[in-house]
């Protein structure tokens, strides 16, 4: 992109670790930026391991990130005065730091970007609430584009958004090694809510556990983003590490780590929903989408339909992996480069913000309860890091009612979301399955 003038200050804000990696990837792309990267304190912020795993193979591998509280990041923004924001956040999260950034006035406030990681379809109105203010939201696909522009007119809203290649898809800062690594790993990426069944998940494991020990050729490794107890975006009840219990095969482990390094190893990649899985496509990598759970919005798969790469536990205990249909990777996460608009959009952006012309967007949602709901989305968002009055006062009053609405709710037998049953599901009982025994001499231990 030519230079149209002095280079722009943006300052990256990240928060969990899908989003530390996210922000840090998108970020590398913008090499006209000068870019520091923050991490705002919440409950499930990622820890320095996970904020290192998430750091590598970007532009600012090896470099200190800083943790700041939300006042301590508003008076940075408000003390150096950036062009730019880039909002890698969760979306309660992002909801309030864009609320808080917009409320310093037309005179200091940056340009406010962001946008959601990973896989988005389909498209869901609380991924656009959340961060409607935003001058430049950030998609992956122009499916994805298509998607979120139509369900965010339906609501009378029309958030700027804007096309960015997935940034993981390609590593051009890291040159490829002299010998190529032997390709003899195959990759789980595990996810934290899908499947979210415990049942589900101990079938996962079974299949591996078939794989390791008809295929004793191949490293079967159980990809984690975090450990038991590590915090994560989405909170994980039944951690794979904890479900890996009994005799299990030597070629069978938990791991954690960069997704890219365990794809320069890998000979396959399985998931049941995964952006790992398109990381895996663009690294050359066959896959198996495991639908014998259905294929669901519920279990975020909807978008792998007539991608060819649907497949059944059998074929992957055959170890039968897959290689794309062309025609689908064009409108999902494989389109040209030069068709990416999100640069361009920021630098309008950064134009008009320049001339005092930078409009303020309306909020997407007008909430009841005046400050103290305000207090109360900041309490849920930040958790314990959140020390102000107002969260306090909000949480006080709010943690009882909360309660109580959820007592309601199970005395009239509402199911929670992740324990609805799924109509497209095709799975036996899990009785029906046969237990997988390691052969003689395996190892009995627990992955910690």
């Amino acid at each position: 992109m030519p230079d149209h003038g002095p280079r722009r200050r943006v300052i990256g804000v990240v928060d969990s670790d899908s989003f530390v990696k996210w922000g840090a990837a998108t970020l590398s792309r913008a090499t006209g930026w000068d870019v520091d990267l923050v991490l705002i304190e919440s409950d499930v912020s990622a820890t320095d391991r996970q904020v290192d795993i998430a750091l590598l193979h970007t532009a600012f591998e090896g470099r200190t990130v800083r943790r700041l509280s939300l006042r301590r990041l508003v008076d940075l923004i408000r003390t150096e005065q950036p062009d730019g924001v880039f909002v890698s956040t969760r979306g309660p999260v992002a909801e309030v730091v864009i609320s808080e950034l917009l409320a310093l006035g037309r005179a200091t406030r940056p340009v406010l970007l962001t946008g959601l990681p990973g896989i988005s379809i389909p498209a869901k109105w609380k991924g656009i609430f959340l961060r409607a203010q935003a001058d430049v939201f950030v998609l992956h696909s122009h499916r994805e584009v298509a998607a979120y522009r139509e369900l965010a007119l339906t609501h009378g809203v029309e958030p700027a958004f804007a096309l960015a290649t997935l940034p993981f898809l390609t590593d051009p800062a890291t040159e490829p090694p002299a010998e190529p690594a032997p390709r003899t790993r195959v990759v789980f990426a595990a996810q934290a809510t899908v499947p979210a069944d415990r049942g589900d998940r101990l079938r996962i494991l079974s299949w591996l556990r078939t794989l390791a020990i008809r295929h004793r050729d191949l490293d079967v490794v159980i990809k984690v983003r975090g450990l038991a107890g590590d915090p994560q975006t989405h909170h994980e009840h039944y951690p794979f590490d904890t479900l890996l219990t009994g005799p299990t095969p030597d070629n069978l482990r938990v791991a954690t780590g960069s997704m890219a390094v365990h794809l320069g190893h890998a000979a396959g990649l399985v998931t049941v929903s995964s952006t790992a899985a398109i990381e895996a496509i663009a690294a050359g990598v066959p896959v198996i989408l495991l639908d014998d759970f259905g294929v669901d919005p519920a279990l975020i798969n909807t978008v792998f339909e007539g991608s060819g790469l649907l497949a059944s536990k059998d074929d992957l205990m055959a170890a039968r992996f897959r290689h794309p249909n062309p025609d689908w990777l064009q409108q999902n996460y494989f389109h040209p480069a030069p068709e990416d608009d999100w640069i361009q959009r920021s630098e309008e952006a950064f134009a008009a913000r320049d001339l005092g012309t930078l409009p303020v967007r309306p909020r997407a949602r007008q909430s009841r309860g005046g400050m103290l709901r305000t207090g109360w989305e900041r309490r849920r968002a930040f958790g314990r890091a959140d020390t102000s009055a107002l969260g306090t006062v909000a949480f006080v009053i709010g943690r009882p009612l909360q309660i109580a609405r959820r007592l309601v709710r199970r005395a009239r037998g509402v199911q929670p979301a992740e324990r609805q049953p799924i109509a497209s599901r095709r799975l036996a009982p899990i009785e029906t399955e046969t237990p997988v025994r390691a052969p003689h001499g395996a190892r009995h231990r627990t992955a910690r």
